[in-house]
């Protein structure tokens, strides 16, 4: 193809979107979730880069099939992945990858996790059982994971243990409160995997 007289802008990344040269160690982890929580949201916040997504309009062909009781506003939804980055500080940057709700295309998870060093799952206290099938996968996987409680407007608040109690959780996995649609309270969330995963590192061996 030919790129003669095309706008410079579009022959290569956009400046903000380079890889700081300072970038010594790159992390991927995973948002995953049931449909709704927010994960696409999420990355889009979080990123400093323009953020991939593959999200499409909902269509009557997902009727019947995605349950949507208490997020009936919904119209669109992943059908692939989100992608997004984060510098950590001037050596570390996280690769954040969302992956889509639905049962019907978790088939793309496997992929999507090849590499990852762990993962957050966000979880809406309004549908709770949404997440139990999301963490029974990454328990069989081994894979580890934070769990962060999205804050959605009427959203009902719990105590930690509570949280715990109801998502059958060991007490070493960190539950932590967010809000997706702010990069510093998803900043934060991805601080507490990494924090989670620095000490399951640093942790001696049995």
């Amino acid at each position: 193809m030919d790129f003669r007289g095309s706008d410079p802008a579009a022959r290569g990344p956009h400046g903000d979107d380079l890889l700081p040269a300072t970038a010594a160690t790159a992390v991927k982890v995973v948002i995953v979730g049931g449909f709704g929580v927010g994960k696409t949201t999420l990355v889009g916040s979080v990123s400093e880069i323009r953020p991939l997504t593959t999200e499409e309009t909902m269509t009557q062909a997902g009727a019947g099939v995605d349950d949507i009781e208490g997020i009936e506003r919904k119209t669109s939804t992943t059908v692939a992945m989100d992608f997004g980055r984060i510098s950590i500080d001037e050596e570390l940057v996280l690769y954040v990858f969302g992956t889509p709700g639905q049962e019907r295309f978790w088939f793309l998870w496997n992929g999507l996790f090849d590499g990852a060093l762990g993962a957050v799952v966000l979880v809406d206290t309004r549908r709770l059982e949404v997440s139990f099938d999301v963490i029974g996968r990454l328990e069989d996987s081994g894979v580890p994971f934070v769990v962060a409680a999205n804050t959605f407007p009427e959203s009902p608040t719990h105590p930690v243990e509570d949280l715990r109690a109801a998502l059958d959780l060991p007490p070493e996995v960190p539950i932590v409160n967010c809000d997706a649609r702010n990069r510093s309270s998803s900043r934060d969330v991805l601080m507490a995997l990494m924090r989670y995963l620095y000490d399951r590192a640093a942790a001696p061996t049995r």
